[in-house]
Formats: C-alpha cells, structure tokens, sequence
C-alpha cells in the first residue's frame, strides 16, 4: 500500500495549480507500491486495451497475456466470438495457457487433464472420484466453468474490464467513435505488425509521450515532417491526444518521412491510435509488465480499401520501427531521469502543448486513489 501521508502529499503537491503545471512525482513512475496499488484501482477497475481481434482468427486460437497482476487468456470460442478468461484452471490453479497458438476443439490442463469446453464450460474431471470414478457425487461440472472476464471488441480491437460492476463500454468508446465517424472500418484492414518487446520504462511515459506534440520537430527530425506550430492538442473526456493538418499532405515531404495531417489519440489508461492521411492508421498495444517495463506492438492499417505492396508495407515497418526506437530512446532516458531527486516534484508541463499530458496524469491519479 502506499502510505497515506505519501498519497496526500502526492495529491496536494499535484493539485496545486501554478502558471505552470508540475506533473507526477517520480514516486508514480518508480515506485513498487505505487505500481501494486495502479494495479489493484486503475488497471482492475478499466476498459483496458488487451489484443487484436485479426490475431484471433480461427477458432481455438488464444492469446495469453498479464494485466494488473493477473494471468488472462482470450479465445476465439466455438461460437467463433472473442472471450477472455482467467487463465487458472478450476481445480489446483494452474495456468492453463502458456503460450498463443491454437488449441483445438477444448481446453485441457496439463496437470491432471481436466477439460473445458472453448466457452469455459468444465467438461470432464478425469478420476476425481477415485480410480473409477471421474466425478464426485454431489459436484455439479456446470458450477465450476472457467471464470469469465468481460470482454468488448469494437472493429480490430480487443477491451477488458476485471471489474464486477464495468462501466459502459459504449461510454468509453464514444469520443473516440465520434472523432472517428467517417471511417468505413469495412475498408480497413491490418497489413503488418511491428514487435518491440520490452521498453526499459514505466507505462505512463509512453502514453505521455504519444499524447503531448511538444517533442514531435527534435525528437522526430529525420522520421517526420510535422511542423510544431501545426500541431494542437485533443481533450475530450478521457480521449487525449493532438493533432497535426498540413495543407499538402505529404506532397513535397522529404524521403521516407511521415508529413502529413496526422490524428493522435489514445483513450485512457492504454488505447493509442494513430490516423495518418490520407489511407494510414496504427495502432499501439502496450501492456504494463512492472514498475519500469512495457511491452509494445505496432498494428498497421490501411484503410479505404487501399492495398500496398510488399516493399511499400516494408518501408512503412521500418518508417514506424524507427519513430518508435526514436521515441523508446526518451522514455526510457526520462524514466531514468526518475532516479533524481529533482524528479520528485514532477517536471513541468508546458500549459500550451502538454494540457493534454497533465489531464492523463489527473485520470492515472484519480483511478489510483479511489480504491
């Protein structure tokens, strides 16, 4: 737990409006018990991002993956409808999925071979009861299915919410929906996956960095062509981000640059999401895998029914391969910067350009106090 006097100071020091804005601590960022408790509210009570319905295809294949502490699996059930599951079996719990692939018609643990049905239903108990005997009189199969978690799926993307009582996912949607209402997702189609594994940082740096334009003309010089003075920033809600127009769209950009109008916007706490004009999109999925590790992928999309050869879907994987190692390069030098005392009071936060990173950080910090 974090002690009380700590999140008091947390959020007095956090609430106290200047000119300029300081941002969270370090503590937030570099803490152990910070991140338990981030965990146990903010990731137990979210529509959290966790996967790609395309990955997803066929049924019985299963993506394992961990959010807020917890083993999670989702299936492509008999029903051909994405699920997602505790992944512990009912009777020792063991972890049931231990790699993504395929499992086939049924679920089986490989402990003792008890076996569940592609919709959690526990199917047999092999010798339970005894040598002869698979199952226990009295012991009703149909009360100990796998335990269901709920699971939204809107167009490619996956969402999950640990919570007994979720908040509508409709609600959670809906900025982004709005913002989106021109898109024929008929049209839209994933062409390449860019896999970045782990990122030497804490959560929040990457979803502050995609969100504020501040840093996009140093950071980005040689990767995009996105002049600062075009940029403004997005705050709707808990849809956060910037934006970019450009008159020309990338018509006299430079070579392999991104320069044209461009739409950043993530939904809180981990759904990013890039449009990219005219026929581009993409689309981040990071997972928190403790205090000071993230893991990262980049889905590619066209859309509007566009197709691409294969050396342009290439020269687009090494285009973004490389904006994001530009980007994994400062946060994960900022997360180390979080070993300094100066970071205690949280930087500043430019009241023009990164409005937008300090409503990411009230949210992180509301859901982490209301426990």
């Amino acid at each position: 737990m974090i002690p009380t006097a700590k999140l008091n100071e947390i959020t007095q020091n956090f609430s106290n409006q200047k000119p300029v804005a300081s941002g969270l601590p370090a503590y937030a960022y570099t803490s152990e018990d910070y991140w338990l408790v981030e965990q146990q509210t903010l990731f137990a009570n979210s529509w959290v991002f966790a996967g790609f319905a395309h990955e997803l295809k066929n049924i019985g294949d299963v993506v394992p993956f961990n959010i807020a502490g917890l083993p999670i699996f989702l299936i492509r059930s008999s029903e051909h409808k994405i699920k997602a599951f505790h992944n512990v079996c009912r009777h020792r719990c063991l972890k049931l999925i231990d790699k993504r692939g395929n499992v086939g018609p049924r679920i089986r643990c490989p402990y003792h071979s008890w076996v569940y049905g592609l919709d959690g239903e526990l199917k047999s108990t092999p010798f339970f009861a005894g040598s002869e005997q698979h199952t226990p009189d009295g012991f009703d199969l149909s009360q100990h299915p796998l335990a269901e978690i709920n699971c939204e799926v809107w167009f490619d993307w996956i969402f999950i919410n640990l919570s007994t009582a979720p908040t509508s996912f409709e609600h959670h949607i809906q900025p982004l929906k709005k913002r989106l209402a021109d898109v024929d997702f008929n049209q839209v189609k994933p062409v390449a996956t860019v896999e970045f594994g782990e990122v030497k940082c804490n959560w929040k740096l990457l979803l502050e960095n995609f969100i504020e334009p501040y840093h996009v003309q140093f950071v980005h010089s040689s990767t995009t062509d996105q002049p600062l003075k075009d940029h403004y920033t997005v705050i709707d809600e808990h849809c956060l981000g910037s934006a970019v127009d450009i008159d020309d769209n990338g018509e006299d950009k430079k070579e392999n640059t991104l320069a044209v109008s461009s739409l950043y916007l993530t939904l809180f706490p981990n759904f990013v999401f890039g449009r990219y004009f005219p026929d581009q999109m993409g689309v981040h999925l990071d997972i928190p895998i403790s205090v000071n590790r993230t893991q990262q992928k980049r889905v590619i999309y066209t859309t509007d029914g566009n197709l691409r050869s294969e050396e342009e879907i290439s020269s687009l994987k090494t285009l973004w391969h490389d904006v994001h190692k530009e980007d994994h390069e400062m946060c994960e030098r900022l997360q180390q910067g979080r070993a300094s005392p100066l970071a205690e009071r949280g930087g500043l936060l430019s009241p023009h350009w990164e409005d937008s990173v300090r409503r990411f950080q009230e949210l992180a910090l509301n859901a982490t106090i209301e426990t």
